[in-house]
């Protein structure tokens, strides 16, 4: 059970599962602070901001906290280059929004920050192994981070909530939990314990005065906590990240944390948070909003086990644990746009998030919102003692039950009365996967909730009148007793829509001090209103119905009082009072036509909702219309393959050949300071009289990456790369090349194309990029005791600037684009100059959407397509790919097309999905409004790398998601953010 005595007590019950907690007699724990200020203070029960108790919920509408990570890598794309200025690397913005809106935010540096970023979020030029042992005090590692960390401080600085902003707390590192060699002994890992140190002397030396956190990977270890030990490298709170349904749709990546899966089973947390930090909050910083998609996962994610049902359940086991401090990991994930993900994931970061990458919201969310509207109502969860505990979550059966609570009107058997006369079925239900808070001794105003069956959405004061709001699941009963009137009170039906009552409602029993009442309700989208003469209301309802409640602050203080409360659009972003007018202005989305209701003031006499159009509420006809894409323009984006291409110093690094070996020369890209995307390989070798007759080639780029190979021109064959592997192995065949002959005394080229999938996370950062190994065989190779093959040059190309250090496109930064000849050139960029391309012929009926290279090799593929998307209108647009062997795919347009290719899609310049259609299963791309230009013209370029000599095709459509009436003009973002081409660019050719 979960509890809370005399100011609230709470039971918490899941299927098979009883939680206890109280507020009554309470040990004595001290308060702690940092030594700072006092604004910010901790006890073993919650946060305190200035003095005052809160449930800290991370995540955006209706929770009070959101966190965010900044990427050391982002902002420092070359040693001695930082930006914090240019388009999104200027991040400031987003704490004064904060401010704004009345969020608090827990700021995440890093260093490392990150398991699915590429190389976990550092720079990528801090992964050639030259910067020493990373996260350890070691000077090389010292003096490459600490330029940025000062940086990023001081711009954070002014946003503290000690500066008058809302930057509550700022996270050391992330997941390192090797405070010691051997926990038992407490032997400190010096190294580590030092750089931890560094990095907290560091922040306060720049001026952050707020509580310095981290967040342990697991339960199996007892890290940074001053509560376990007096230690160096100590923060001032530490809490826990847990995935109790796992991190990744492959659920075999987490057996060794969490052990045999097992659905919707909770994993217990408050022995662990008793020995670790029990003077200090239960905090989890991340806490499972979801779970990532590996290559080779089912397209669209997997939303079954941990969709609304989990929110549900997990959540409130949280709670159950005394947990008063959640930060949902994610509670959006959106896109890996560019290079950004780590090799284990693809281009989506939906993560199965509450809001998905599309940017949609769903029952996950809205099932949510339900525990943060209550949690933002129930202060006294902030300060509970466990009294008891029973659990087993995995059942799904419907259970029906009583339960003896104890409350201040002595101890009683809920629910204390039988309404089977109403057909519904006596007793508390909880059917499947949920469960429900059930409080008792709950204070509204100067009434007392003694009890109720009814789980709480929210209490709120609209202006001098309590408001209370009770569910339960549609055709369920809920039964609740409340003290503080001496008259009984009337209830009737709030909208009287139908001459059916949506909800029977009864009293039970009333007397001079209490009131009872039991509920059902019978039709969806109905309330029934309680009012008492002395001022308070309870509005029951439907469980589906409370979905669509929000409550938006009237003031920007995360712990303010001040709301209003509103019931029908999708969603609601923000209220302010026009106190001249004495009107509400409500920003928010409507999806649909629906009745708009609402909680106000007595002195608002109107509302006007930036959502509405020409005074109708929502529209069950919203539509948006885009034109079909096209028509495409294409070139050839693999003319390093002729034997008439010239190289340039300004695209192509010489590798030295390093004799007497010099036929494996060092062709680890990082380090010629090549680190994303495509990369490119051209090496000449000399004719003999006992020519090679094929390659052997060992490369390493991270899971799903592949790569091609040509001689003289010719394609002589391709690794295509599996979802599960970073190193490619394999040997061709020179037989369909022809080679030079040994007396001519030109040399053959080899060209050898790859693209690379990222880095690995944590210290495995520096594993190499590349060629490991490429040796020609054939009759006088060493094997053969001959003298070997030799190479007589190697050159390499990667992304256009490399070769002499430039940063070529600041504005969308180092990780946007990778090698490839089109993105060198600056063929994925607006305003690049195609007049002379070839156009695809039109389909029949129309534009053609089926892009097709003929054999193997890369093409880029261009189109412009205008949007006019009305300023009212919120529209969610999604890119689809799909290639043959897709069910939905029909046949192809030649009988050998293939799926054995790599596809890039760019929108406006910006790299916004890599299509593996052999290895992976993503066709959706989202793309947001600022890359799309809602109001004006889109590039969409797509460049196809075949790996087939057969040819392979690939179809680029796209749809509409969502239309909704919005507050939010789309169509002005990201009017900085769309850079075009320069003729700069040429030199990269």
């Amino acid at each position: 059970m979960f509890i809370a005595k005399q100011l609230l007590g709470a039971v918490l019950a899941s299927l098979a599962a009883v939680f206890v907690l109280g507020q009554g007699e309470q040990s004595s724990w001290p308060l702690h602070n940092n030594g700072l200020n006092k604004v910010i203070e901790w006890d073993h029960y919650s946060f305190l901001v200035n003095g005052q108790r809160m449930f800290l919920f991370s995540g955006e509408q209706s929770f009070n906290t959101f966190s965010i990570y900044n990427h050391w890598g982002f902002h420092n794309p070359a040693p001695g280059v930082l930006d914090f200025e240019t388009g999104s690397h200027n991040f400031t913005s987003i704490m004064t929004l904060a401010k704004e809106l009345g969020l608090f935010m827990i700021v995440r540096p890093g260093p490392y920050v990150n398991a699915e970023v590429n190389a976990g979020g550092y720079p990528l030029w801090l992964t050639t192994g030259e910067y020493g042992d990373l996260r350890t005090d070691d000077p090389k590692y010292t003096a490459a981070w600490m330029p940025y960390w000062k940086k990023v401080s001081e711009i954070v600085r002014p946003h503290l909530i000690t500066n008058g902003g809302n930057v509550i707390m700022y996270q050391i590192e992330n997941e390192l939990g090797n405070q010691w060699t051997d926990i038992a002994s407490k032997a400190l890992n010096v190294p580590a314990a030092n750089y931890m140190q560094l990095l907290e002397d560091s922040a306060r030396a720049s001026g952050i005065d707020v509580p310095l956190s981290h967040n342990s990977p697991n339960m199996n270890g007892y890290a940074w906590s001053k509560d376990f030990s007096s230690s160096t490298g100590n923060v001032d709170v530490v809490g826990l990240d847990s995935y109790p349904s796992c991190w990744s749709c492959n659920l075999s990546e987490c057996t060794g944390t969490n052990g045999e899966y097992v659905a919707y089973k909770t994993q217990e947390y408050y022995t662990y948070f008793t020995k670790q930090s029990p003077t200090q909050p239960n905090f989890m910083p991340e806490y499972q909003g979801g779970s990532y998609n590996p290559w080779g996962g089912p397209e669209g994610g997997c939303p079954n086990d941990i969709g609304a049902d989990f929110a549900n359940l997990f959540y409130r086991n949280l709670i159950s644990q005394r947990v008063t401090a959640i930060s949902l990991y994610m509670i959006f994930g959106g896109t890996n746009w560019g290079w950004l993900a780590a090799p284990v994931v693809a281009s989506s970061y939906d993560y199965s998030s509450p809001v998905a990458e599309s940017r949609s919201i769903g029952a996950k969310y809205y099932e949510t919102k339900l525990l943060a509207l209550f949690t933002r109502a129930a202060k006294d969860l902030a300060k509970t003692e466990r009294i008891g505990n029973h659990a087993y979550s995995p059942s799904s059966t419907v259970e029906r039950f009583t339960l003896n609570v104890n409350t201040s009107d002595g101890p009683l058997t809920i629910p204390m009365h039988n309404v089977s006369d109403r057909k519904v079925p006596a007793g508390n239900i909880i059917s499947g996967h949920r469960s429900k808070i059930i409080v008792t001794d709950f204070k509204f105003g100067n009434f007392t909730l003694v009890y109720s069956t009814a789980e709480i959405l929210t209490y709120a004061v609209i202006g001098d009148r309590p408001v209370l709001i009770l569910y339960v699941p549609l055709g369920e009963s809920g039964e609740f007793r409340v003290r503080g009137s001496a008259n009984r009170p009337s209830i009737f039906d709030v909208e009287e829509t139908s001459p059916d009552s949506s909800t029977y409602a009864a009293y039970l029993s009333s007397d001079k001090r209490t009131t009872t009442i039991s509920f059902t309700p019978v039709r969806p989208d109905g309330m029934e209103l309680v009012r008492f003469r002395e001022g308070p209301q309870i509005i029951l309802t439907d469980r589906d119905t409370a979905l669509r409640f929000w409550q938006p602050m009237l003031a920007n203080d995360p712990l303010g009082n001040q709301s209003v409360i509103i019931r029908g659009p999708s969603l609601v972003r923000s209220a302010r009072i026009n106190a001249t007018a004495k009107r509400l202005d409500v920003f928010g989305d409507a999806d649909r036509a629906y009745q708009f209701w609402a909680i106000l003031p007595r002195e608002i006499t109107s509302v006007l909702g930036f959502f509405v159009s020409h005074g109708q509420v929502g529209d069950n006809r919203l539509s948006y219309n885009l034109t079909a894409l096209g028509p495409w323009k294409y070139d050839d984006s693999l003319p390093e393959i002729g034997l008439d291409y010239t190289t340039s110093n300004e695209t192509w690094i010489d590798i030295q050949l390093c004799p007497p070996d010099t036929h494996n020369p060092v062709l680890y890209v990082d380090e010629y300071s090549i680190h994303v995307g495509n990369h490119i390989f051209r090496a000449t070798f000399p004719s003999t009289t006992t020519p090679p007759t094929s390659l052997f080639l060992n490369i390493t780029g991270g899971n799903a990456f592949g790569y091609s190979a040509y001689v003289n021109s010719k394609y002589i064959g391709s690794y295509l790369g599996l979802s599960y592997s970073g190193a490619g192995v394999i040997e061709l065949s020179l037989a369909n090349a022809t080679l030079t002959p040994a007396t001519s005394g030109v040399d053959n080229t080899l060209v050898v194309i790859m693209d690379n999938s990222g880095h690995d996370l944590r210290e495995a950062a520096v594993a190499p990029r590349g060629i490991t190994n490429v040796t020609l065989l054939g009759p006088s190779d060493r094997s053969e005791g001959g003298k070997g093959y030799s190479f007589t040059s190697w050159k390499i190309a990667g992304t256009a600037g490399s070769a002499t250090g430039k940063i070529v496109d600041p504005l969308r930064g180092v990780l946007n684009e990778g090698g490839l000849y089109a993105e060198r050139v600056g063929m994925h960029l607006p305003g690049y100059p195609d007049s002379k391309w070839p156009v695809l012929s039109p389909a029949a009926g129309g534009k053609t959407t089926t892009l097709s290279v003929p054999g193997a090799g890369i093409r880029v593929f261009r189109t412009t397509v205008p949007l006019k998307v009305p300023s009212d209108i919120d529209v969610s647009i999604v890119f689809k790919l799909t290639a043959p062997g897709y069910a939905s795919y029909g046949e192809p347009s030649n009988k050998g097309y293939s799926n054995r290719l790599r596809a890039l899609l760019f929108v406006n310049g910006y790299q916004y999905g890599r299509f593996n259609p052999y290895i992976g299963n993503q066709v959706r791309f989202p793309v947001p409004p600022g890359v799309l230009d809602y109001d004006g013209k889109n590039t969409i370029a797509v460049t196809v790398w075949s790996q087939s000599a057969e040819g392979v095709e690939v179809k680029v459509e796209w749809g509409v998601e969502y239309v909704r009436k919005t507050a939010v003009d789309f169509g002005k973002m990201g009017k900085g953010l769309r850079a075009g081409w320069d003729e700069e660019r040429e030199i990269y050719a």
